[in-house]
């Protein structure tokens, strides 16, 4: 067994291999971009490296500084978790050329399945069932229009490269096939440095089902059953369980035999999941991913298997643990992906700084691998995963009992989260069902618009009234003050405007001489009644009825609240903190980046006569393209960006002139 290897990867995957490397007794070496000094994979580390700038393309995919990390710190093994160059063939050659055991397949296979369109020729030869597509090298745009034509539509866009979602398109029709191409190909660029893609028919209600594999170098290779990853957004997985629901024994074995078959044709090495579509009673094969999977806990919880420390004793020469006919399933495992994003914005990722953290608390039967602390900030760089929670259950009820009560103890302050959505999916009686696809979220839209649940009246008093405790500007000056005091009559005070899902909230409250207070929210007019009784736990009486709210954070610009299981976030606007002046600049024509972002391309003319939601310009943000709209109709009056400039959250990009409204 190796003595020391480095993790070329960062976050959860990186600290999720140094808790194996700590348990086998094995010495981990992280590296981190500058954006990451402070990480927690970094601190959880034995040893270091720095190796760039923030972006990934100037540090974690640079293979030479990877190297030279990995030799300085006299590491024998590289293991490279999964994304960045954990499915590139170069990086497995670079390593072995520098006496560095990769922990991963051989270069050859990566080569074979890493591409997918290599990989659906492979597969179509050895006759496994494949969707119907092109998956050919001339990739001009007449032979691609030309392609999808033949298929018909719908058809899928898929980076022949990499996963993730990254490069992926649905197209309903050939009006909406160019775009679709060119955006494809430059997020294929940016994740993965290739451009080259391939078209697929689209089924319209597939399961996304999965088969890990294992293989050693002494010719065993064995399936370690299959996981259900249906549900999902922008093509990339949410959540994920094992066994899949719904799946005979049959079945499990045809597509568990059809895996290994594909990895014997490839001569495969260490662990790789081999992906199908299935509708109705037949399957295709889609896909290979050459590396660890992100939802590989699962497969643990239901088999008792380590895959990582599989992984490291494949490397290191050993033979699998286990022969296929000593491996069975036990209950049922689910996990659900926790991102720094906002449902109910189509899924716009979020940047920020974590206030507050507080998970649920782990036990065999409950999981969670993350990469971040209370104190870390999510940032525009790489993916926007907090953590991944895993439970496991007896059968499958149980297991999904036990992630309702986890998703609604789980606690995450200071940016928007996808646990609101998590919470409504695991609430709904088709997934309770095990009845899934992966246009479950698209079919079920009731899901997003619990993302932007209105909040309760107690949650708005017990926001206004934190807000007006949070220490703020002083002033000795009793003329200046803004409290609504006056010598014997009753005080009325304006209290802090808060804002929220882009809406402005005002609220007032009325102190008679006699001490009653009466709070006139947005809902109606109370009588109120407060009891602060921590930092955190406050209790409001609203017409007598009281209630219990937890105040996670507050400041002078955020107020987060956690209502029973609803977390609500709420936005100070003040003078001292500029969001009230943000506001006021972004009501109106300016089209501005809601996010720290790249300009792509700006589709916006000067003069420019433009209708309401026309897309002006797009912006990649952690590697995903957001389209910019146009709030009114008006026209085109500056144009304050270009193609790559790097721009800061709310800057202005495009400026209109509003139309006026003519009676």
């Amino acid at each position: 067994m190796f003595h020391k290897i480095l993790i070329a990867n960062r976050g959860e995957i990186a600290c999720r291999v140094m808790r194996t490397c700590r348990r086998l007794g094995i010495a981990s070496v992280a590296v981190y971009s500058e954006a990451d000094a402070s990480a927690r994979h970094v601190a959880m580390a034995d040893e270091a490296y720095p190796i760039g700038p923030p972006p990934a393309r100037e540090s974690y995919l640079r293979i030479d500084r990877i190297v030279a990390a990995a030799r300085a710190s006299g590491a024998e093994a590289v293991h490279p978790g999964y994304g960045f160059l954990s499915e590139n063939a170069d990086f497995a050659e670079a390593c072995a050329e520098a006496g560095l055991v990769f922990v991963g397949p051989p270069p050859a296979a990566i080569r074979a399945m890493g591409s997918k369109a290599q990989a659906k020729a492979l597969m179509e030869k050895a006759g496994v069932p494949l969707v119907s597509g092109y998956h050919g090298a001339a990739q001009d745009e007449a032979t691609l229009h030309e392609a999808a034509r033949q298929i018909g539509f719908p058809v899928l866009i898929k980076a022949s490269a990499g996963g993730g979602g990254k490069g992926m398109r649905v197209v309903e029709t050939e009006d909406a096939l160019g775009p679709a191409i060119s955006a494809a190909r430059r997020e294929a660029a940016s994740s993965f440095g290739e451009d080259r893609l391939l078209i697929e028919k689209y089924l319209t209600r597939p399961r996304h089902i999965e088969i890990q594999v294992f293989a050693d170098t002494c010719g065993q290779c064995v399936y370690l059953f299959e996981r259900d990853c249906s549900i999902q957004r922008r093509h990339q997985k949410v959540i994920e369980e094992a066994p899949a629901p719904h799946f005979n024994a049959d079945r499990r074995a045809a597509m568990g035999e059809a895996a290994v078959a594909a990895c014997r044709a490839v001569g495969y090495v260490g662990a790789g999941t081999v992906e199908f579509i299935v509708e109705g009673d037949a399957f295709y094969f889609m896909e290979m991913n050459t590396r660890l999977q992100v939802e590989h806990p699962v497969t643990e919880m239901i088999t008792g298997q380590e895959l990582v420390e599989w992984q490291l004793r494949v490397a290191a020469g050993e033979r699998l643990p286990c022969t296929q006919t000593e491996l069975a399933i036990h209950g049922a495992a689910i996990e659900v992906r926790i991102y720094a994003e906002d449902p109910a914005q189509d899924f716009r990722p979020a940047i920020g700084r974590i206030t507050h953290l507080l998970p649920p608390r782990r036990s065999a039967q409950l999981r969670i691998d993350t990469g971040v602390r209370a104190g870390d900030s999510i940032t525009q760089y790489y993916d926007p995963m907090i953590a991944k929670l895993i439970v496991h259950g007896e059968d499958r009820a149980e297991a999904l009992s036990r992630l309702r009560d986890a998703l609604a103890g789980y606690e995450i302050a200071g940016i928007a989260t996808n646990l609101p959505l998590l919470r409504a999916i695991a609430a709904s009686p088709d997934f309770a069902a095990g009845v899934v696809d992966t246009g479950f979220i698209p079919r079920n839209p009731q899901l997003l618009v619990a993302c932007a649940s209105t909040p309760s009246a107690h949650a708005l008093a017990a926001a206004f009234l934190s807000a007006r405790q949070t220490p703020g500007e002083q002033t000795d000056d009793p003329f200046a003050a803004t409290d609504g005091w006056a010598l014997n009559l009753d005080r009325a005070e304006v209290l802090p405007t808060l804002m929220q899902h882009g809406a402005t909230l005002t609220a007032r409250l009325i102190t008679t001489v006699a001490g009653q207070e009466t709070l006139i929210l947005p809902e109606g007019t109370f009588t109120v009644a407060a009891q602060f009784m921590s930092r955190q736990r406050c209790r409001i009486a609203l017409n007598g009825v009281w209630r219990t709210i937890t105040v996670l954070t507050r400041d002078t610009t955020h107020i987060t609240l956690l209502d029973g299981a609803e977390t609500q976030v709420f936005t100070v606007l003040t003078a001292a903190n500029g969001a009230a002046e943000a506001v006021s600049a972004g009501s109106g024509g300016d089209v501005r980046a809601p996010l720290p972002a790249r300009v792509v391309r700006v589709q916006a003319e000067l003069g420019q006569v433009v209708t309401q939601g026309e897309t002006l310009a797009v912006v990649e943000v952690m590697k995903m393209e957001i389209a910019l709209t146009a709030p009114s109709a008006g026209t085109v009056a500056e144009i304050l960006a270009a193609p790559d400039d790097m721009v800061a959250e709310g800057a202005v990009l495009v400026r209109l002139e509003q139309a006026e409204n003519k009676e």
